[in-house]
């Protein structure tokens, strides 16, 4: 049977880590100051607390502030100039064309931000589907109750699915429920549950992974 891909899109599919991320954690930082009456590095302090304790800064806020999700996204998610910010290689729609099977984005960002960045690669015609934060009724990866929402809505069987991501936290949510796991990084190390470590997206092209064994 074909597999049915999984790709993480920040630092995964395109890399965030030059403009966009920084510009994420100033807003991100900003909405903090605004909202919680606290100082610049106050907020930015609990901003990085909150995504090490949950793997995202939007759960912490949630759970402890009662911050709607909906604004908060909406409001540290403003890109004018996406197109300027955006770092990818060409060669990966050439990459997901070659690959069998479904494939489908998996993303802690807003969906309107993350069908953005696909406009923006010219990939987005690959995907059957994105499911963003929203759609994980704002549990984000690693919380196993946001992979249980996208297999119940997208009927997936876990055996059947492979999951692309540069987090080693999200793949191991992935690996107890049964899905291959593929982790991009250029980290020397690979932990027991990353069952594939590469350093690009692309390396895809030369893995077996990539005839779906």
């Amino acid at each position: 049977m074909k597999p049915v891909w999984l790709f993480d899109l920040d630092n995964t599919l395109h890399n965030a880590s030059p403009h966009i991320f920084p510009h994420i954690n100033r807003s991100m930082t900003a909405y903090l100051m605004r909202h919680l009456a606290l100082d610049e590095a106050a907020a930015n302090r609990l901003r990085v607390d909150y995504w090490r304790r949950y793997g995202a800064t939007l759960t912490g806020l949630m759970r402890h502030h009662g911050t709607n999700p909906h604004h908060f996204l909406h409001d540290t998610h403003q890109f004018p100039e996406l197109h300027r910010m955006v770092v990818a290689d060409a060669a990966l729609s050439h990459l997901l064309r070659r690959l069998p099977g479904r494939k489908i984005v998996f993303s802690n960002g807003p969906r309107r931000y993350a069908e953005a960045v696909l406009d923006v690669l010219g990939v987005r015609h690959h995907f059957s589907n994105v499911c963003a934060v929203e759609q994980m009724r704002f549990h984000p990866k690693p919380d196993i109750r946001g992979f249980r929402h996208l297999l119940r809505q997208q009927r997936l069987q876990p055996a059947r699915c492979i999951l692309v991501e540069d987090s080693a936290d999200n793949l191991r949510t992935a690996r107890r429920l049964g899905m291959k796991t593929v982790w991009i990084s250029r980290s020397l190390r690979r932990p027991a549950w990353v069952d594939v470590r590469l350093p690009s997206v692309l390396a895809l092209a030369r893995h077996p992974l990539r005839r779906g064994r």
